[in-house]
C-alpha cells in the first residue's frame, strides 16, 4: 500500500493541520506495517501555477522549450504521478479566506489532466481515479460546518469533495478542527476531539 502525504499550511509547526495530517499518517502507519509513505510539502516547496506557456507546451517540440519550462513539465509529472500511484491521500488543508490555500489549488491544478484523472464522454465527465482513499486533515478558525452560521461560506470543504468527485473519487473523510482562533479552551477542545477521531482511523 503507498500514502501520499500532502501539507500546504505556510504556518510551519504552529499549524492545526499539520499536526492533525502528521498524526493521521502516524495512526494509518501503525494500522498498516509496511506502508510506503510519500511527503510533499506544499508550503515550503510550493508547486508552481499554471501559465499558458505550461498548458500550451503539451503540442510543442520538447527542444523549442525553455529549460526552466522543461523543469516544470518535469515536475507536473511528477506529482500527477505521485497521486496516481497512491492507494491512500492524506491532505492537511487548513481554511484561508473561506477556502483552500492557494498551494494546494496549485497542487490540485496539476492533478485535473484528461485522460489521467477524468474524461470527458458524450454523457458527461467520467472520473478516473476512483480507486484511492482520501483523508482531510481541516482546519478553520472560525465555525463552519453544516448548521452553522457560517455554514455557507465554507468553500474549502465543499471544493475539496466536489473535486476529488470529479476524479472519482468516493471515499473521501474529512478529520476536522474548527473554531481554533476562537480562544485557548475552544482551540484545545477541537485538537483533542480531531485526535480522538484520527485514534480510531483503521486500516480500510
Amino acid at each position: 500500500m503507498k500514502l501520499l502525504h500532502v501539507d500546504s499550511s505556510i504556518l510551519g509547526a504552529g499549524s492545526v493541520s499539520r499536526t492533525l495530517s502528521a498524526g493521521i499518517v502516524e495512526q494509518l502507519a501503525r494500522a498498516m506495517p509496511g506502508l510506503e509513505i510519500t511527503y510533499r510539502d506544499l508550503g515550503t516547496d510550493p508547486v508552481p501555477h499554471l501559465s499558458g506557456g505550461y498548458l500550451a507546451a503539451g503540442s510543442a517540440e520538447p527542444a523549442a522549450l525553455d529549460p526552466a519550462l522543461q523543469q516544470d513539465l518535469t515536475l507536473g509529472s511528477e506529482v500527477l504521478a505521485e497521486f496516481l500511484a497512491a492507494d491512500i491521500v492524506v491532505i492537511g488543508a487548513p481554511m484561508y479566506n473561506f477556502t483552500i490555500s492557494s498551494q494546494l489549488k496549485a497542487w490540485i491544478d496539476r492533478l485535473a489532466v484528461a485522460g489521467k484523472t477524468f474524461r470527458y464522454t458524450a454523457d458527461g465527465p467520467v472520473g478516473l481515479a476512483g480507486d484511492k482513499r482520501i483523508i482531510v486533515a481541516s482546519s478553520r478558525g472560525g465555525i463552519y460546518s453544516e448548521g452553522s452560521a457560517l455554514a455557507a461560506i465554507d468553500h474549502q470543504e465543499p471544493y475539496l469533495r466536489v473535486i476529488f468527485g470529479f476524479f472519482g473519487i468516493t471515499d473521501i473523510r474529512f478529520v476536522r478542527a474548527e473554531g481554533v482562533a476562537m480562544g485557548d479552551a475552544h482551540r484545545t477542545r477541537s485538537i483533542d476531539g480531531a485526535r480522538r477521531e484520527i485514534d480510531l482511523l483503521q486500516a480500510a
